[in-house]
């Protein structure tokens, strides 16, 4: 069965981090380009950060700096380390494999005092 699920998200304060995680099963995830997206409350689903199959990395304006997308092989996830959070960064955030359109649930994030 193919599945994705994220986990890692939470509340958090400005300036703080959080890892997201991605665990792929039943299928291997560095195959293909896998995404992480993210949709805040009442705004579109936005892209935020991609790692392709053969490890380049590309990260949306509002994240360079602070995001960063890496993968396990031998664990077959991926993660997002979010570093210096922002109150905009709060969102739903998803993680997706592009060629086959797999989605995992979300996980939450909040930045807040």
């Amino acid at each position: 069965q193919v599945q994705l699920v994220e986990s890692g998200g939470g509340l958090v304060q400005p300036g703080g981090s959080l890892r997201l995680s991605c665990a792929a099963s039943g299928f291997t995830l560095s195959r293909y380009n896998m995404n992480w997206y993210r949709q805040a409350p009442g705004k579109e689903r936005e892209l935020v950060a991609t790692i392709t199959s053969v490890g380049y990395t590309n990260y949306a304006d509002s994240v360079k700096g602070r995001f960063t997308i890496f993968r396990d092989h031998a664990k077959n996830t991926v993660y997002l380390q979010m570093n210096s959070l922002k109150p905009e960064d709060t969102a739903v955030y998803y993680c997706n494999a592009k060629e086959v359109n797999y989605w995992g649930q979300g996980t939450q994030v909040t930045v807040s005092s």
